[in-house]
């Protein structure tokens, strides 16, 4: 994820994001509002959280009958995830690696809210979210809308809405959405970001 404070490096590798999970909660405990506004009225199939964190989403997910699998690159994250949907008494597959590390196939949503994915080679990233979503599927993808201030990294260095958007509108697949949405979170590293840019689309049969 990237609820960077401008003080602060934006983590990398495996290390560094335990590093970063290592001494506290980062986020609110729950799950974020775009997640919820948009899957509350799907049909539960199976879903794919891209760097889950600490697992609020994919819990919500799971109490609503998804089949969840959430995937992380630091082990601390997911351990706390694991924690949380024991808590919260429902069944998570939970994998610790990063996105790009395998293939993902079939899901029917795929969702990627605020991840730090840098950009690879010739739209590698968007080759494998593209991959992950079955005929019909959806993709949602969320992320900050950037000022022009300090964020400890450089948002050109990752994949951001405005290539996913590129992207897959080459690609021939249906934007059911795609907004700038004002963002209310009262707690969490992410608190102080005040605009997120929301894409939601569908993959063509």
């Amino acid at each position: 994820m990237t609820h960077e404070h401008p003080e602060h490096k934006a983590p990398v590798t495996a290390q560094e994001w335990d590093a970063r999970y290592d001494t506290e909660h980062i986020w609110s405990g729950n799950p974020n509002g775009a997640l919820v506004a948009e899957a509350s009225s799907l049909t539960p199939g199976s879903a794919l959280d891209v760097g889950c964190g600490e697992g609020a989403d994919a819990v919500w997910l799971a109490q609503r009958g998804w089949s969840v699998t959430g995937v992380d690159v630091s082990t601390v994250a997911v351990e706390r995830a694991r924690t949380a949907a024991d808590a919260a008494g429902v069944e998570v597959r939970w994998l610790v690696q990063g996105f790009l590390d395998a293939p993902f196939i079939d899901f029917d949503l795929v969702s990627a809210q605020y991840p730090a994915i840098p950009k690879v080679g010739d739209h590698e990233v968007e080759l494998h979210f593209a991959q992950a979503v079955k005929p019909g599927g959806l993709l949602m993808f969320v992320h900050h809308v950037m000022d022009d201030g300090p964020h400890g990294f450089d948002p050109a260095d990752y994949v951001m809405p405005g290539d996913i958007a590129q992207y897959f509108a080459h690609a021939g697949w249906d934007f059911l959405v795609d907004e700038v949405r004002e963002r209310r979170v009262s707690g969490g590293a992410g608190a102080h970001h005040s605009q997120d840019r929301v894409i939601v689309m569908r993959r063509p049969m």
